[in-house]
């Protein structure tokens, strides 16, 4: 059997496997980091050894579990790993869930003080050349509803909650939760519907009171290629009240990453033009969408977004016109 040869490299691997505090069969851990029983009990010997509470189960179903609860030695970060936190706790600065801002800030300030000089200098440089688009609405969550979400999808564990629906209605839900799925300042709960036998998207801002029930379950197939996959199908089958219907004198390639934010689709017309459909029940989204891409355009529908238009461009027309002092 022919794994990873480095033994530093093989046991960062089987550490962040043990890490997800699962319990790991013996021939499981073998096969993913391709060596043999023997040199896996040597790895997890030389774990305890640097203090990593390591707890094996013998026998032929024997295996391996990272203790919960435990002081853990510190935490090792390869340089790209540590970019990433970063940079993730400066997004999470600024983010959807409840709470969190301080908390980001004050993690972010900690892990600053122990970057090496060019870790730094790669996150600040992220930092200066990238700006996020605030102009979403702002729906948090709970950090805690977030974290029992994300450990039940990781231990295939049942979820019971109370969910609100888009009219209004309340009812509790009982479903096996696949994956969390954040789409721009929303995050969305990929699950198997016990009652309803069927898969669902679940907004979290409309979730409430998530408990786990005990109940294990064998995962799902999901039906599209990934939970992302999945989420977009939903949106886009949901009805919204407005649909504006637009001919953009760009290229399709042009405005496609730059549409798909505000939940748009193009559709090239020629090499010069496209036809973008998006929907909402907003029409200062509508409009806003639209007036960001910065060209020149044909509005075919709805008329309410048309007149909502006409009277922005009134206002600002009026705005403008004042005479400067001189």
């Amino acid at each position: 059997m022919v794994g990873v040869t480095d033994p530093t490299s093989r046991m960062l691997r089987l550490l962040t496997l043990l890490q997800t505090h699962r319990f790991w069969p013996g021939v499981e851990l073998s096969d993913r980091l391709e060596i043999s029983p023997r040199t896996l009990r040597r790895d997890i010997d030389r774990l305890r050894e640097l203090g990593y509470p390591v707890d094996a189960t013998r026998g032929a179903a024997g295996g391996y579990r990272l203790q919960a609860g435990s002081d853990l030695p510190p935490l090792l970060l390869d340089d790209d790993e540590a970019v990433a936190i970063a940079v993730g706790l400066r997004t999470a600065a600024g983010g959807s869930i409840a709470g969190i801002e301080e908390t980001s800030v004050r993690a972010l300030a900690k892990l600053e003080q122990v970057l090496p000089a060019r870790l730094r200098r790669r996150v600040n440089t992220l930092k200066t050349v990238t700006v996020p688009l605030a102009f979403a609405p702002r729906e948090t969550i709970e950090p805690e509803t977030l974290t029992i979400l994300a450990q039940a999808c990781r231990d295939a564990e049942r979820l019971q909650f109370e969910y609100r629906r888009r009219d209004g209605e309340s009812a509790t839900r009982a479903v096996e939760p696949h994956r969390l799925v954040s789409v721009g300042r929303r995050w969305y709960l990929v699950a198997w519907d016990v009652h309803r036998a069927d898969w669902r998207t679940f907004r979290l801002d409309r979730l409430e009171a998530p408990r786990t029930s005990g109940a294990r379950f064998a995962p799902r197939e999901l039906p599209a290629e990934d939970a992302a996959a999945f989420v977009r199908q939903s949106l886009r089958s949901i009805p919204t009240r407005y649909e504006a219907d637009v001919t953009l004198h760009v290229p399709a390639e042009a405005v496609a990453d730059r549409v798909r934010p505000f939940g748009g689709t193009v559709e090239a017309v020629d090499d010069e033009r496209c036809r973008m459909r998006m929907t909402g029940d907003s029409l200062p989204w509508l409009a806003a969408g639209i007036s960001l891409l910065e060209c020149d355009f044909e509005l075919h529908g709805p008329p309410e977004l048309a007149a909502w238009m006409r009277g922005l461009h009134g206002r600002i027309d009026a705005g403008v016109a004042v005479s400067p002092a001189g």
